[in-house]
């Protein structure tokens, strides 16, 4: 009966997570949803000239978007593929021309959106306010490798790294003009068969601890230990959703909550369920075994196998190296794959039934003695008789 109340709020947990996803999700979805899990080019800002005070850029979600950000007190032109005005820049707001191709092509990183009647390099700029910040990001086909088919120097040599391109983007402050200029770089990919191997040895030996017996001492160090690491697989969960929404762009404490709660609402969710969930098992609560079982599932799938692109990729969506990341995600993996196993392993030991034992006769009451002229003779048991009985 507790079992299935526990299964019950962890279906109305799942649900409710699941409507505020959607609920949040959707402002959100048109602005980031296609950032890349990884990849293996590497894009960096060079230089913008003419420096400009109160001018930056950056790139940002492992090279899929540029950022732009001018608090000056002159408005700053971002010009499309054909030389027109795409984006603006000033203490007015950001604002796109819609009469720009680039505004429509840059929506997805693909770049495949159809292009309306209205798209027109050549006419009069058509602007529309996007909002009152002074930031603006944008998908950048100049700055992207968009063929299926690595370059052919790549192809020629894929264990070494290779300048792609040089690229550049014009800008125009007033009738002065500028450009940002960057590199596009090769990174040879790492072995992702070796993490998989660390994780799914490291998983394999975390589950293991469920074979102890639940009830005996090395059980209850067992069931604390796994407490401690599903804690330490919840804190990697979070670090990385945060360092993900950075990496998109989030400034400042409220620009990470926001970008948390609209595009990384699961894994921060599974990462906090597991903190929880690991304090529950450290304190021995009844049910810990559950407990460690559910949320140690969530985390290994929301926050370990929907991020295990890292394995495979040379640059992480994250603001350090991408080896940290790997780390962080085989953390998870280990953590949580290893709970859920030996969480179910324990949970199937404790709801096995007792057999009773069986009933043993009780034994047969030694023979007994007696003297008769001064011999001991040993009286008859019951089974004797039994046994000269015809």
């Amino acid at each position: 009966m507790i079992i299935r109340n526990l299964v019950t709020r962890a279906g109305l947990v799942l649900v409710g997570a699941l409507t505020a996803t959607v609920a949040l999700a959707g402002p959100a979805a048109a602005h980031g949803a296609d950032a890349p899990d990884g990849t293996d080019y590497r894009a960096e800002v060079s230089a913008v000239t003419p420096a400009r005070p109160g001018l930056s850029v950056r790139v940002i979600e492992a090279g899929a978007r540029l950022e732009l950000t001018n608090t000056g007190d002159q408005p700053v032109e971002v010009l499309g593929y054909s030389g027109e005005p795409y984006l603006r820049v000033g203490p007015d707001g950001v604002y796109e021309n819609v009469r720009s191709p680039a505004t429509y092509l840059n929506r997805t990183i693909a770049g495949e959106t159809r292009l309306p009647a209205e798209a027109d390099p050549a006419a009069a700029p058509d602007w529309r306010r996007l909002d009152g910040s002074a930031t603006v990001r944008w998908h950048d086909q100049r700055v992207l490798w968009r063929e299926s088919a690595p370059p052919s120097q790549v192809r020629a040599a894929p264990d070494r790294e290779h300048r792609v391109r040089d690229w550049t983007v014009p800008l125009r402050t007033g009738t002065e003009t500028g450009e940002i200029r960057g590199t596009l770089d090769w990174v040879p990919p790492p072995d992702a068969y070796v993490w998989w191997v660390v994780a799914t040895v490291g998983l394999l030996a975390v589950g293991a601890l469920g074979l102890l017996p639940a009830r005996s001492r090395p059980g209850t160090r067992a069931l604390a230990g796994l407490g401690g690491l599903l804690v330490l697989g919840g804190v990697a969960a979070v670090v990385f959703t945060v360092g993900r929404e950075l990496d998109a762009g989030a400034r400042g404490v409220g620009g990470v909550l926001i970008g948390l709660l609209g595009g990384q609402v699961w894994a921060l969710l599974t990462g906090l369920g597991a903190i929880a969930a690991g304090v529950f098992a450290l304190a021995r609560r009844p049910a810990a075994d559950f407990a460690l079982a559910l949320a140690g599932a969530c985390l290994a799938l929301f926050a370990g196998v929907a991020n295990a692109a890292v394995f495979a990729r040379a640059v992480a969506p994250v603001p350090w190296p991408a080896t940290t990341a790997r780390v962080l995600i085989a953390l998870i993996l280990i953590a949580g794959a290893g709970a859920t196993a030996a969480g179910a392993l324990r949970l199937h030991a404790t709801s096995r039934p007792q057999t009773p034992q069986t009933l043993q006769p009780p034994p047969a009451p030694p023979p007994t003695s007696r003297v008769d002229h001064g011999v001991v003779v040993a009286d008859e048991t019951e089974q004797d008789r039994a046994d000269r009985a015809p």
